[in-house]
């Protein structure tokens, strides 16, 4: 097999996949794009017709979807322990939760953004506004889950934690981090203080193209 591609944008919903990869020690090769790269590298759309990031390319595999993406690099890697299986403890709290950090956390954040942030000009911010407080009540699961546990699932590190911990990181990132508990914020300082966290972030930022800031 070859070794897979993703291609991403620097701090994008692409990074949980990048996180994933190191800490499975899944070797891949990054392909840095600027964002959004529909506009500013037209020729990705030939790669991925969505033009969206992430998008993986690994032989005849070709996905679309961040947390998917990120439990596939998990168990191709050294990280089965990354990944919760069928007749494991929390086997359906892992799936849960993995799905519910896209579906139900970072889809109201990419709203905010959107209004607030990338296209102030439609008139549209009192919307994104009511976006960024839905994202705060969305976090109630989180809060109640993580209450009395360091982890999400089967008292370990697992790619479920990758994928709802990153919407916690793009909270601080965008503005978003007021309405975000204490107890969410010490569960983000705990994830984000892993090695392999840390080699991700470092990695992108190394390899991304010159970009401009995400506020500005």
């Amino acid at each position: 097999m070859t070794k897979p591609i993703l291609h991403t944008c620097a701090k994008s919903r692409g990074f949980r996949a990048t996180w994933a990869a190191e800490e499975a020690e899944t070797d891949i090769e990054l392909a840095m794009l600027p964002f959004p790269p529909r506009v500013l590298k037209p020729e990705y759309l030939e790669v991925n017709p969505l033009g969206t990031v992430p998008m993986l390319e690994h032989d005849e595999v070709r996905m679309t979807e961040s947390c998917a993406i990120a439990v596939y690099l998990a168990g191709i890697g050294e990280g089965s322990a990354l990944v919760i299986g069928p007749g494991e403890p929390d086997y359906a709290e892992f799936l849960d939760f993995t799905y519910h950090a896209d579906a139900t956390i970072t889809f109201p954040q990419t709203v905010f953004m959107r209004f607030v942030m990338f296209e102030k000009d439609r008139g549209l911010q009192e919307a994104g506004e009511a976006y960024g407080r839905w994202f705060h009540k969305r976090l109630v699961k989180l809060e109640q889950r993580l209450a009395e546990r360091e982890y999400l699932c089967a008292d370990r590190f697992t790619v479920a934690d990758i994928c709802c911990g990153y919407a916690l990181v793009l909270a601080e990132t965008v503005g978003l981090d007021d309405g975000v508990p204490d107890s969410l914020k010490a569960y983000r300082e705990r994830l984000t203080a892993r090695d392999g966290y840390r080699r991700a972030e470092e990695r992108e930022m190394a390899a991304a193209p010159p970009q401009k800031p995400i506020m500005d």
